[in-house]
């Protein structure tokens, strides 16, 4: 029995929930996960699983067992990790994550060119509207619009932006003027979808700070569907300033309220690059993050600013 194999696999059973899906990620079928496993108890002499048809559960030997098995895993990828450092040339498989409009926006343009320096990097990218559990999720870099604050996560800001009001030039000139944040009652707003609760936007002035329950419209958990649906006059939406900058530069959108902050949740935005902390730095994430940061202020430049 391959020992290191045996404990991959079995730390994969306990993240994924089953040998199904185990297997899959490992490329075995369950039965070969499960002989596996089964050889592994026998070695240790304890369960570590209690089966079931329904479930598929830790014994108390199995959770103190997958808490040291982890660390055992996270000290051997450290240590690769400090041998690839020393490749003239990053190679294997960078896995990406991020949030579906910056993905779409900013970081598909700049991938061709990435890959172009650094032919023997494979990338994948995925996106949704969540926050990627790296470790869980084996993600090598997440990007969000917030600052991480979890243990064990670095970070690094790629860029500052602002969230902003828009709306098509038809909306604005059929609707009533907006002049204030209570001006948003008379309005059709397009939101963005966080849950059950009332929707909520902040204003700030002069250091005056105003929350305004918003009419919601319609609402979605994508700012894609937000900003082609605010371009073709249904509303106002409330996107991130780099996000829109190619809509306002063609005149499909405009900006409103300039000489108000607004935001759905924090004044300080921006993206941010997070991986996980380790005593050596991949040398795959490091020349991705390098290349990002210099390259996503340099790409949101040149579609154009919507800040004033």
């Amino acid at each position: 029995m391959n020992r290191l194999q045996a404990m991959e696999l079995f730390v994969s059973t306990v993240r994924e929930g089953s040998f199904s899906a185990a297997g899959r990620r490992a490329g075995l079928s369950p039965a070969s996960v499960s002989r596996y496993i089964g050889e592994l108890e026998a070695q240790l002499g304890v369960q570590l699983f209690n089966r079931s048809t329904r479930h598929l559960g830790l014994t108390e030997a199995g959770k103190i067992f997958f808490q040291r098995t982890e660390q055992v895993l996270h000290g051997i990828e450290d240590a690769e990790a400090a041998a690839l450092a020393l490749q003239s040339a990053p190679r294997g498989t960078l896995r990406v994550h991020s949030r579906t409009m910056f993905g779409i926006k900013v970081l598909s343009p700049l991938m061709p060119e990435f890959q172009k320096l650094h032919p023997e990097l494979k990338v994948e990218l995925r996106l949704s509207e969540r926050r990627a559990q790296l470790r869980e999720e084996e993600f090598d870099v997440d990007f969000q619009i917030a600052a991480p604050k979890d243990p064990g996560l670095m970070q690094r800001r790629l860029l500052r932006s602002e969230r902003i009001l828009v709306a098509s030039p038809d909306y604005v000139a059929r609707m009533p003027r907006l002049r204030q944040p209570d001006d948003l009652t008379a309005h059709s707003c397009l939101t963005y979808w966080m849950g059950p609760d009332d929707v909520v936007w902040k204003f700030m002035r002069k250091g005056k700070l105003s929350e305004i329950v918003v009419p919601s419209a319609f609402s979605s958990n994508n700012g894609i569907i937000l900003c082609d649906l605010a371009a073709q006059g249904h509303g106002i939406a409330l996107l991130d300033d780099y996000t829109v900058a190619g809509e306002l530069r063609s005149g499909k959108l405009v900006r409103l309220m300039p000489g108000f902050q607004v935001t759905n949740s924090s004044f300080d935005e921006g993206i941010y690059a997070t991986f996980l902390q380790s005593s050596y730095l991949p040398e795959k994430i490091r020349v991705f993050v390098d290349y990002m940061a210099e390259q996503v202020p340099l790409r949101v430049k040149r579609s154009g600013s919507s800040r004033k």
